[in-house]
């Protein structure tokens, strides 16, 4: 995004305006940190704006200032729609493609509007008036940081808005592990605390807040690992019956990725979720180094997403989704043993 486009984006925010601010279905802590960060923003300016998710979102993520706001579409949808199509400017954040809204998808095509576009994963469609596009930032919510400093407001970023940004870049990083974490980022990371957000409450918040439930499945997840040392791979398999045994809330299987990945010389690790309802297999992949979860995804299992952190679905079963997958690796055997 270059000085002049950031000068017309500047103008266009000169005077109130009816914003509506749109992140991906399912959304994650980036997702809702980067829309509820943007809402206060806007807010304290005094535009009225409106966060629409696609749909509900995990438990853990529901204490984050402003949250009580947000219109679902597939709840709210009558007044979700009027707010669409009577939006001066809608921004959509964490995602670059609008199939990503899951069933917004076909009334965002159809909305003629100004579209302001953040986001930070590969590949980004050209639907947008304004793209603001960094495939190596950390997080959208640095991101939003870093849209705020373009326009001079940092000194008007609260301790709500410092909160929210610090929870997508958080959660994004994996608590700041991840090759994206640069020292820009714990610049900005020192800036938030200093600006209002409390560290410990938040990580407390979103990290140390589990259901009995969940905690069970979390256990089902690690009987179920399966690491295949020849490939560096590990990878962790959970059916509807075990999730439905286990009460299954959304966001429950949250970084349960994550558990494969740590184990010592994997590189490579997937998880893979039925979805009865969706009819699909859910994939989560994750890497180590030079290992592209976002190509895999890409080439196999109708997904993407970064180079390290990515998703992807499968039609078939879980068992034959399972094959499939194992069947693939050989091809893989040089870049996962470099």
């Amino acid at each position: 995004m270059n000085t002049s486009e950031i000068k017309e984006i500047k103008g266009l925010l000169s005077s109130p305006k009816k914003i509506v601010i749109i992140p991906h279905k399912n959304p994650d802590g980036d997702a809702i940190g980067s829309t509820l960060a943007l809402y206060h923003y806007l807010t304290g300016l005094g535009h009225d704006a409106t966060v629409i998710t696609p749909n509900d979102y995990p438990r853990f993520l529901k204490w984050i200032p402003g949250e009580n706001t947000v219109l679902k579409y597939d709840a709210d949808t009558e007044l979700a729609v009027t707010k669409i199509r009577e939006a001066d400017i809608i921004f959509t954040l964490d995602f670059n493609h609008f199939s990503r809204t899951g069933n917004m998808e076909s009334l965002l095509e159809n909305t003629d509007t100004t579209y302001i576009m953040i986001d930070h994963h590969q590949q980004p469609d050209d639907y947008a008036t304004y793209t603001y596009s960094d495939v190596g930032m950390s997080s959208t919510c640095q991101m939003i940081y870093h849209f705020i400093e373009k326009l001079d407001d940092l000194d008007k970023v609260t301790a709500d808005i410092a909160t929210c940004i610090y929870v997508g870049i958080m959660t994004d990083t994996g608590s700041f592990r991840f090759r994206s974490t640069t020292s820009t980022t714990h610049s900005v990371i020192a800036d938030l605390i200093d600006r209002g957000a409390n560290n410990t409450a938040i990580h407390e918040n979103i990290y140390d807040n589990n259901s009995y439930s969940r905690l069970q499945l979390q256990g089902v997840a690690l009987k179920n690992l399966k690491i295949i040392p020849e490939y560096k791979t590990a990878y962790i398999t959970l059916s509807q019956k075990e999730l439905d045994d286990h009460n299954f809330k959304k966001g429950d299987t949250e970084a349960f990725v994550n558990m494969g990945l740590s184990v010592e010389g994997i590189v490579f690790a997937l998880i893979f979720i039925e979805n009865k309802g969706e009819n699909i297999i859910k994939i989560s992949l994750r890497s180590k180094g030079d290992f592209s979860v976002n190509e895999f995804s890409r080439n196999h299992f109708e997904g993407g997403g970064h180079h390290n952190a990515a998703g992807g679905k499968s039609n078939l079963s879980l068992t034959e989704t399972i094959e499939k997958f194992i069947s693939i690796l050989p091809s893989y055997k040089n870049a996962l043993n470099p």
